[in-house]
């Protein structure tokens, strides 16, 4: 999974870099929690939430 495509997709492709930099991929991503997200910069709560269904979504396929 590309993990920077998906981002893109959510509109979010702003937090690439930081995702690319912290060796984010998908098993690391479908981990990740809300404090998780704080430390990689992502510090909008709308953006958070976003992520975090987005996730959940992923968890579910």
């Amino acid at each position: 999974m590309d993990v920077e495509a998906w981002l893109a997709s959510l509109g979010l492709a702003r937090y690439a870099a930081a995702f690319r930099a912290n060796d984010v991929d998908r098993k690391v991503l479908l981990g990740l929690s809300d404090a998780d997200l704080q430390s990689l910069g992502v510090a909008s709560l709308g953006h958070r939430k976003r992520l975090l269904a987005a996730i959940a979504a992923l968890a579910e396929r």
